[in-house]
């Protein structure tokens, strides 16, 4: 069943598919400037309910891109499967039809629900951990107990890199949306807080050297704090609305060149970090929002 919202926004997407699908226009013009090298490629978005007979492979990639190095400690396949069982909660992004592969979604599972998942036992496990890595994180570890009257809903969302951030309000406007619908048939969707999982990154100085510049030299000295960067923009947003929040360091070790493979600046690496929003349910109709606002400006 498709969803009840279809847009379409031009974007300079230099890797976007050229196709185009069928949703309702938004913006339909775009102008070329002869200024600019950079062509725009006008591209319909539609939003669609999961679809379990198409969805399995493109949402274990998006997954896998949202885990990052992590995503190895866990059963994709079985994440994928849950969040495919409940095909009216959540949304995808695709542009060419319902048949296609998504290029963003976002869902919310509940965690108290599910425990017996082994999926959601490794993720729960997981959460609970690095909910001690940061101080500022420290009301989660309670509310992730087994003991805990708390039902906690995990917000699963990634997108392709070169997607519009506009294609994200509808997706939060939708899915709170369908919990007031899923909570209207007694189903098990009356979440006292949401869990946000996603992706931050630092800089680092790069170990390369390159044809004009030597590799950057450790600066002696106390140690500079670390200015945090977001892969999701409304993250930062969200996070203004939130119980507690904060970065952690993924597990899975990487080679020292990693953050090189990454580099974002000319001088700069990428050093990408597991990131967590906790809003309570009081404010998590007021976070979505301002992400619209945030991201729309309307």
């Amino acid at each position: 069943m498709a969803k009840r919202k279809s847009q379409k926004d031009p974007e300079e997407l230099p890797d976007a598919p050229e196709g185009s699908g069928k949703g309702k226009r938004k913006n339909a013009d775009s102008d070329s400037d002869s200024d600019s090298d950079m062509d725009m490629v006008n591209v319909d978005f539609e939003w669609f309910d999961p679809q379990p007979a198409v969805d399995f492979h493109g949402l274990k990639t998006l997954l896998r891109q949202l885990l990052d190095v992590d995503a190895q400690l866990f059963d994709l396949s079985e994440l994928a499967d849950l969040i495919l069982s409940q095909p009216l909660l959540g949304s995808t992004v695709k542009v060419d039809g319902n048949e296609s592969d998504p290029y963003a979604f976002l869902t919310v599972l509940n965690l108290e629900t599910h425990k017996d998942t082994k999926v959601i036992k490794d993720l729960t496990a997981y959460l609970s951990k690095h909910s001690l890595s940061h101080p500022t994180l420290s009301a989660l570890q309670p509310l992730l107990q087994p003991t805990s009257p708390a039902q906690v809903g995990l917000i699963l969302t990634e997108r392709f890199v070169n997607m519009p951030h506009e294609t994200v309000p509808p997706m939060y406007t939708m899915l709170l949306e369908e919990i007031t619908w899923a909570l209207e048939e007694k189903e098990p969707y009356a979440f006292t807080h949401y869990l946000v999982l996603s992706k931050a990154y630092i800089e680092v100085a790069s170990e390369l050297a390159s044809a004009d510049q030597p590799p950057t030299k450790k600066k002696k000295g106390g140690k500079k704090e670390e200015e945090t960067f977001y892969f999701h923009p409304e993250d930062e947003v969200l996070q203004k609305h939130a119980l507690a929040w904060g970065s952690f360091e993924y597990e899975t070790p990487v080679d020292d060149g990693a953050s090189d493979s990454k580099r974002a600046f000319q001088e700069l690496g990428v050093k990408p970090k597991g990131h967590l929003v906790l809003i309570e349910r009081e404010q998590f109709e007021q976070a979505v929002s301002a992400v619209r606002t945030y991201l729309t400006g309307s």
